[in-house]
């Protein structure tokens, strides 16, 4: 495995596909946005699972796809493997919590309703420290701003 989460993504997807390796920005613009939230076991498939949801609807870290059916296919192959890595990671709540997260999302986006990034750090805070509840979520204040700041930058 690569060193960071981004090379990995990178590379799987490259290695997967000459479709997702055409697709690969020339330089990356990566930077973690929620699996700070969250233990770094679940790091690789919680950035995965993020990068496929900007790729559908947001500004992508890692991927720059030509066309709407690209980004369509790409998103969804990110979200399968990040979904595979957070199951080996956390099991069947984990990637419960995950289907729940992109389902509300989606939800969110078809009704041009706010919260989705405080959906994504309440899952994210959950991964490694309980309930679920959708909203602000408790914990590290500090570290919970960044990543509603990052992510609006990335889907505002």
């Amino acid at each position: 495995m690569s060193s960071s989460p981004a090379e990995s993504i990178a590379a799987e997807a490259g290695r997967e596909s000459p479709l997702w390796a055409s697709a690969l920005r020339e330089v990356p613009d990566w930077e973690p946005v929620f699996s700070p939230l969250a233990p770094a076991r679940f790091e690789l498939g919680l950035e995965t699972v993020y990068e496929a949801y900007l790729v559908h609807y947001g500004r992508p870290r890692l991927f720059a796809p030509d066309g709407e059916t690209e980004r369509i296919l790409l998103g969804d192959y990110l979200y399968a493997h990040g979904l595979v890595r957070i199951a080996d990671a956390g099991g069947v709540d984990a990637v419960a919590a995950m289907a729940e997260l992109i389902s509300r999302c989606a939800a969110l986006r078809a009704r041009g309703s706010p919260g989705d990034g405080e959906a994504w750090a309440s899952t994210a805070v959950w991964l490694g420290h309980g309930p679920l509840a959708f909203g602000r979520p408790a914990g590290d204040g500090e570290a919970v701003d960044r990543a509603l700041a990052l992510h609006a930058a990335r889907v505002g």
